[in-house]
């Protein structure tokens, strides 16, 4: 007679092969992260090019270029009119441009919202 073995609950099952862990990303400090903004900015580098040195994704690169973006914007915001931008090189002005049609967007839904919740509160009355 054969004896075959059967698993008890304590035993460990063959594991699956183990994932390949992400190599952690590096941390940046705010001052490299507008190093590194600045530099495609004022076109030192290309976006590549930055994304190779500071090791980081295209994705990232662009979060960073609208964060500081929105920072600017707020800052200046009461004291500067960004409609003219002439100093501005050709890419800012296209993430001005960016930001503004997303604002604009949001201010024409919120109207919308305003108005027809206010039809829906207050239905017109039926002609006498």
């Amino acid at each position: 007679m054969t004896s075959t073995k059967t698993p008890t609950p304590n035993e460990k099952k063959p594991s699956q092969p183990a994932r390949r862990k992400r190599p952690p990303s590096p941390t940046h400090s705010a001052l490299e992260k507008a190093q590194a903004v600045l530099a495609i900015w004022t076109e030192r580098c290309k976006p590549a090019e930055a994304s190779r040195q500071w090791q980081v994704s295209w994705i990232t690169l662009q979060q960073w270029q609208d964060r500081a973006m929105d920072g600017m914007l707020q800052a200046l915001e009461s004291r500067v009119n960004l409609s003219q931008g002439a100093a501005l090189s050709p890419r800012l002005q296209h993430l001005l441009q960016k930001q503004q049609r997303v604002t604009l967007a949001d201010k024409v839904n919120h109207r919308l919202n305003q108005l027809q919740t206010s039809k829906v509160a207050n239905p017109p009355s039926p002609p006498v």
